[in-house]
């Protein structure tokens, strides 16, 4: 007989519930929950194809070990073996930097991606450290980082409150939302507008979420930061800032109207390709409104001024006294937050404390550039070793990196490299360990990252739908024996990980003297957590320690997970409220507008109004659809409008001799792609469009749906030497190119 079981989406950072239907072992039907606190209801067309991802049958099942130059099923026991003696060899030899690790986006959609890899990095020690995020936010990371002192105290939109929504390189109805994790964003933009309130969208194409808009302004592409500035010296030129309640809380104000008195709307209008007189409009709406967000994502991010445009992004919430307060943008606070602290001075955020070996790219939040990649594998230098193996967990850096063919051939040559990974893709198929997770609905899932940035403060959890599938091992104890095997651990009991994570958390809650917990005895608390896993036991420990927990009986009304497990559909937390100074870990305690890093790096943006870019230039677009690369695999996902079509406005296409569906050239830095042309005003003049995640044609992958249409990697038109410098970030979007008519595809 079937039966429902509750699950958190992991497809997308919405993070909706659903109500499963499961018949035996097989997830057969999903649609939403609609007594979730959070998503009441919400699906979108991931989600609803739950079963088909959960149930694709090209996941790998076992994990897998090279042999005589072959990937070979194995035991659990031989791929640990091999893990230890694969890593362990290359530190040993060549030091802990020579192991890199990367890591990819899912990772922050699970409960083991969320606890384990800051253990495997601790434990490894390495420097060589890489993720989704140089390819996608992490200029937001950084702005935030240098305005509040905190890289993770990024403030979001109050949808539900807010009288004006400005969205800058943002589509939702597409993408559900990124660094905004909002269920139905759709549909609160819609009702933002019944409610009389004003959606502006800045965008080079007339996206979905553009034809909402009661104002789309057709950027050019990678000008984000100069629009920007703009819209702050208009606000200052005109009498229009008004920071309210953030007064005491601001320094700088003073030095940042100097800063941007260059970048008049006059002076950005050819660049942008905007008037000026709508730029003043923009300012002026914004500064009247009665509330009013701003909100930046990819568009802006992955720019080259990706930095700059994300903190004017929150420059304009504070010039108009729109952050921190209700109908503005505020900080959540997730329950698995650390207990709040006193307000005043940190110790700050920094830039740059350790540099990669070959081009000298500055770290940024432990991290650096994905685009460095390849160069730090093949490249020798007198810094250092180069790197000899490698840990990738839930990455696709073939596809997602710059210059994938570069990467693909620096991957061939690596002594030892480990993929926790359910596909053979494109670049896990390089491994000489495959370790393959069992599918979500045989997992738990919280989320650790996304309540953290979520619209409503909430908290939910749900346990495994599924149980596991016999010869499987979960998810957390793959991450576990991983982190043994790979610092010298190998054979340990796994729920030692979590013993000594737990351990050494209540040893500092204790001489805290601002924690619940202070001096009490640690074996105490660690004796009365319940959960019954470990990873349980870390949730309970985090959520009794957190914001709104319990503190281990000091508030009877607190968090706990039992309590959470009493709340199935979980428990409603409140709206986002306002809480400077609390979140500022900045060395003055005070939001610094200008740090020395952005005013740095003010005279190259400058130097951009000098230049006005000729010929096509490229951007990327987001499918409902799909996430990244992870979902072409599922027939259910794929066809229709989510296909890798170059996007490009009948003018250019007349002017150039292509058809729609005709096949079209594209050159770039970095080499060449051939793909189907796609003729639509749905993009501007000079701006062509195509989607990223694509290129599923290299042998040795299992992946044979995404095979039979598997598009063309748009990255590789890149060579990877375009980057935001203060993040690192890749410059994905105004990336010139050059097209020509081909005969077939």
């Amino acid at each position: 007989m079937p039966r429902t079981a509750l699950r958190i989406c992991p497809l997308c950072e919405a993070t909706c519930g659903l109500t499963l239907t499961v018949e035996g072992a097989r997830v057969t039907g999903a649609r939403g929950d609609r007594d979730d606190v959070f998503s009441k209801g919400f699906i979108c067309p991931k989600g609803a194809a739950f079963g088909a991802v959960d149930g694709d049958p090209d996941r790998l099942r076992t994990p897998l070990v090279r042999r005589d130059g072959e990937l070979r099923e194995a035991t659990w026991e031989e791929a640990f073996d091999a893990v230890a003696a694969g890593i362990r060899a290359v530190v040993d030899e060549h030091g802990a930097n020579s192991v890199g690790v990367v890591l990819g986006n899912p990772n922050v959609h699970t409960v083991a991606g969320g606890l384990y890899p800051p253990v495997l990095l601790a434990g490894l020690g390495t420097r060589s450290v890489f993720t989704a995020s140089t390819v996608d936010q992490m200029p937001k990371h950084v702005s935030s980082g240098l305005l509040f002192g905190d890289a993770n105290a990024i403030p979001v939109p109050d949808l539900d409150r807010t009288d004006h929504l400005l969205l800058i390189g943002a589509n939702p109805l597409e993408s559900n939302g990124s660094l905004c994790t909002a269920p139905d964003f759709p549909g609160k933009l819609k009702a933002l507008k019944a409610r009389g309130g004003t959606l502006t969208v800045i965008d080079p194409r007339r996206t979905r979420t553009a034809r909402l808009a009661d104002r789309h302004i057709a950027v050019r592409p990678g000008t984000d930061a100069l629009l920007l500035a703009a819209t702050a010296y208009v606000l200052f030129e005109e009498g229009l800032v008004d920071t309210g309640e953030l007064a005491p809380y601001l320094q700088g104000i003073d030095e940042l109207r100097e800063a941007v008195r260059d970048f008049t709307p006059e002076a950005v209008a050819g660049t942008c390709d905007v008037e000026a007189s709508e730029i003043r409009a923009l300012a002026r709406e914004l500064a009247a409104a009665p509330t009013a967000a701003v909100y930046g994502r990819i568009g802006s991010c992955t720019v080259p001024h990706g930095t700059l445009a994300s903190w004017l992004v929150d420059v304009l919430n504070i010039l108009t006294g729109n952050l921190d307060r209700p109908g503005g943008a505020l900080f959540p606070q997730a329950a698995t937050d650390r207990t709040p602290r006193p307000a005043g001075p940190s110790h700050g955020f920094a830039l740059g404390r350790w540099h990669s070996r070959v081009s000298r790219h500055p770290e940024a939040k432990g991290e650096l550039p994905l685009s460095a990649l390849a160069e730090e594998i093949d490249t020798a230098t007198e810094e250092g070793e180069p790197i000899r193996a490698l840990v990738v967990a839930a990455a696709n850096p073939v596809l997602s990196a710059p210059d994938g063919n570069r990467l693909d051939k620096a991957l061939g040559s690596l002594d030892f490299m480990v993929s926790v990974d359910p596909y053979l893709n494109e670049t896990s198929r390089h491994a000489h360990v495959v370790l393959p997770p069992p599918p979500p609905s045989q997992s738990p899932h919280h989320d650790f990252a996304f309540n953290t940035l979520a619209v409503r403060n909430q908290v939910r959890y749900t346990r495994p739908a599924v149980p596991l599938e016999p010869g499987r091992m979960a998810e957390t104890e793959i991450f576990a024996r991983l982190i043994l095997a790979a610092t010298g651990m190998h054979g340990a009991d796994p729920t030692a990980v979590d013993d000594l994570v737990i351990g050494q958390t209540l040893g500092r809650a204790v001489k805290d003297a601002h924690s619940p917990v202070h001096g009490r005895e640690p074996s105490e608390l660690s004796a009365a957590l319940a959960g019954d896993t470990g990873p349980e036991r870390r949730l309970d420990m985090m959520l009794r320690l957190g914001p709104y927990g319990d503190g281990f009986g000091v508030r009877p009304d607190g968090l706990s997970l039992t309590r959470l497990l009493a709340h199935p559909h979980g428990i409603d937390l409140g709206p986002l409220r306002s809480r400077l100074p609390q979140p500022l870990k900045t060395r003055s305690g005070k939001v610094e507008l200008l740090p020395r890093p952005i005013a740095d790096d003010l005279p190259r943006l400058r130097e951009a109004l000098r230049h006005k870019a000729d010929g096509l230039v490229l951007i990327g677009r987001r499918h409902l659809r799909s996430n990244n690369s992870w979902m072409h695999n599922v027939p259910a996902l794929t066809g229709g409008t989510n296909r890798c079509t170059l996007h490009i406005h009948p003018e250019d296409a007349e002017r150039l001799g292509l058809k729609d569906g005709g096949a079209v050239r594209i050159k770039g830095a970095g080499g060449e792609v051939v793909t189907e042309a796609e003729v639509t005003d749905g993009v501007r003049p000079g701006v062509v469009s195509l989607p990223h995640g694509w290129g599923h044609d290299r042998p040795g992958t299992r992946l044979g749906h995404a095979a039979k249409d598997p598009g063309v990697n748009v990255n590789q038109l890149l060579d990877g030497s375009l980057l935001d410098p203060l993040s690192g970030n890749a410059v994905l979007n105004g990336i010139p190119i050059k097209l020509a008519a081909v005969a077939t595809l």
